[in-house]
């Protein structure tokens, strides 16, 4: 068999576009001849699906899946909006979700594991998928949560289908209780996050980089007061308290009664909240800011 180099696999991905680990599988399976590596690649549709590779995906689906005891949270990025409403593309999501369960949140994993039905793995299926719609998409990330005893809740905001939709929440409840009782104020925690926007669980769990840029902020804020040092300190711990209550669940004003605290309606229930993630469909990714009138332009062939 001919050596696989590293300039072979560069030359087959320059011709093709396609990726590093697929240029080197190519040529593993044609014994290293580059134009038989093209045809295989084509056939697979991964040459096409590399084209499409660089266009920004930020729309798609969030899916959620369940199992006693634990949950999967995915998304799935496409190109338009209009994909969302594909019945082949919710059945991918949907799908994934599922296996997400199973293998864990390694997108790797994932992305390797048997798409049920197709003799091909996820990843492969996604290729067909781009191929066969005609946009570019991609497994963003995944999160899976479990607890030993209690449920691992999942809420979708404003669902296009059970399971489906743009806003997905886990939330995990661990403790003693009828299954039943949990699942609901499990989806009343996932409905808060959905709207609240926790960025962590408790005050362990905030990002110490964020809360250092907090405090230099409060600080020189409270400095242009004119205020004692000592003053100073304890107006920044004050606001500190009130930046915790901003961004840690726990911490947080339960949405559904405006009054009481998150930590305080789950200890009531006699539970404790070991988890929750949210993902919100496409935040973080950077959209092109798109010109109307040019795009008209372009389309009439101005």
């Amino acid at each position: 068999m001919a050596a696989i180099t590293a300039g072979l696999v560069k030359d087959l991905r320059e011709k093709t576009g396609a990726g590093m680990m697929d240029c080197k599988k190519a040529l593993t399976e044609n014994d290293g001849d580059i134009e038989q590596a093209i045809d295989w690649l084509r056939k697979k549709g991964l040459a096409a699906a590399a084209k499409k590779s660089g266009r920004i995906a930020a729309e798609g689906l969030v899916g959620v899946a369940s199992a006693p005891g634990k949950a999967a949270v995915v998304e799935v990025n496409a190109e338009t909006d209009f994909v969302a409403r594909n019945e082949t593309f919710q059945a991918f999501v949907q799908e994934v979700a599922k296996i997400a369960l199973d293998v864990g949140e390694s997108i790797e994993a994932i992305s390797a594991h048997a798409f049920p039905g197709t003799g091909r793995t996820v990843a492969e299926e996604l290729t067909h998928l781009v191929a066969t719609i005609g946009e570019n998409m991609n497994l963003r990330r995944a999160r899976v949560l479990s607890v030993p005893q209690g449920v691992v809740a999942t809420y979708v905001h404003s669902a296009l289908k059970p399971g489906l939709g743009k806003i997905g929440v886990l939330a995990a409840l661990e403790g003693p209780g009828e299954i039943g009782t949990l699942e609901i104020l499990g989806r009343q925690v996932g409905m808060h996050v959905a709207a609240a926007r926790p960025e962590a669980l408790d005050v362990d769990f905030v990002d110490p980089a964020a809360l250092e840029r907090e405090k230099a902020v409060l600080t020189e804020q409270a400095r242009a007061s004119g205020k004692p040092e000592a003053i100073i300190e304890k107006m920044v711990e004050g606001r500190i308290r009130k930046y915790y209550e901003e961004v840690v669940l726990l911490e947080q004003v339960w949405v559904h009664d405006g009054e009481s605290r998150v930590k305080a309606v789950v200890k009531k229930a006699g539970l404790k909240l070991t988890g929750f993630a949210r993902f919100q469909l496409g935040e973080g990714i950077e959209k092109p800011k798109e010109d109307f009138a040019a795009e008209v332009a372009k389309t009439a062939g101005g």
